[in-house]
């Protein structure tokens, strides 16, 4: 599998998770949604630490630095 997370990229989907999270988390959002939305953090946190991100793969997009 190769990477194609990138540093910046990690960071950003980290902070939204826990964002995500805590609006669980507080009783912000509840029902179906609150339960999509989490889903949806520990997908992103995932993602962040393989560094591979499966919907970027079909259209060949990466935010990682090209390698010299």
């Amino acid at each position: 599998m190769k990477t194609n997370v990138g540093t910046v990229d990690k960071v950003v989907r980290i902070l939204i998770a826990f964002v995500m999270a805590g609006l669980y988390f507080t009783d912000q959002v509840s029902g179906v949604v609150a339960i999509i939305l989490l889903i949806l953090a520990v997908t992103m946190i995932l993602t962040s630490f393989m560094s591979f991100c499966p919907l970027y793969l079909p259209f060949g997009f990466s935010t990682r630095k090209k390698e010299k």
